[in-house]
């Protein structure tokens, strides 16, 4: 009965060395990569389309607090700097 525990545990102990070495190969990840294709190919489209959504909806903010910041420094009639901002805004609001 003491020999069939100590096989166990011996057992359990190689069982996490190998679970420590096969996450350090990364074999998990070329697992992934040699799994279904068409689950990879699923996975990349979405996220790809995810991060151009996001991508487009962070530029689309950034910008328009740009223009938002620009306008107020136009509004503080700076003298070469207002004319210059000035003409940015006009330009980009006809592109609009």
């Amino acid at each position: 009965m003491f020999s069939k525990i100590k096989k166990i545990n011996i057992l359990n102990k190689n069982i996490d060395k190998l679970n420590k070495a096969l996450s350090e190969s990364n074999i998990i990840e070329i697992l992934y990569i040699l799994g279904k294709k068409s689950e990879i190919i699923k996975r990349n489209l979405l996220a790809g389309i995810f991060r151009g959504v996001g991508i487009g909806i962070g530029v689309t903010i950034m910008s328009a607090i740009i223009i938002i910041l620009l306008q107020k420094i136009v509004k503080w009639n700076l003298p070469i700097i207002g004319e210059y901002i000035a003409d940015i805004v006009d330009i980009v609001q006809k592109n609009i």
